[in-house]
């Protein structure tokens, strides 16, 4: 039997479902004690990212936490399993969900070595929670 692949939604009901599950994500980050999360729209800078959600927690522990809670939030709500890189101990995790859009968990010090907020300063700021 071949493979059909799904419809995808006219792009602007795309763009609003992934700035929905973008907003989503941050209040699961906010819930899980991530600190300096922020939401930024790349539509109009990247052709591989729709938005990135940057946040900072304490420890590789607690990274790893905050990762297994957007996983879950995605995972209940229907969507397919997100691609995760980085290690239970490492700094920095990257959670694709497969939809443009993509999770930055960091610890403090990583966070600033790798500034992808200066790297992507044209970026409109969407969300920022202290």
């Amino acid at each position: 039997m071949p493979y059909t692949r799904p419809a995808r939604p006219p792009p602007e009901e795309a763009s609003l479902q992934g700035s929905e599950l973008a907003h989503e994500i941050v209040d699961v980050l906010v819930d899980r004690q991530a600190e300096d999360v922020v939401l930024l729209d790349m539509t109009s800078l990247s052709v591989f990212a729709d938005y990135f959600v940057i946040a900072t927690v304490d420890n590789p522990r607690q990274a790893r936490a905050v990762v297994d809670a957007v996983e879950a939030h995605v995972l209940a709500d229907g969507r397919s399993r997100p691609k995760v890189e980085g290690a239970a101990d490492s700094s920095w995790i990257l959670v694709d969900l497969g939809e443009g859009i993509f999770v930055h968990v960091f610890t403090e010090d990583s966070r600033a070595f790798y500034n992808l907020e200066g790297l992507w300063n044209r970026a409109q700021e969407v969300v920022r929670v202290q």
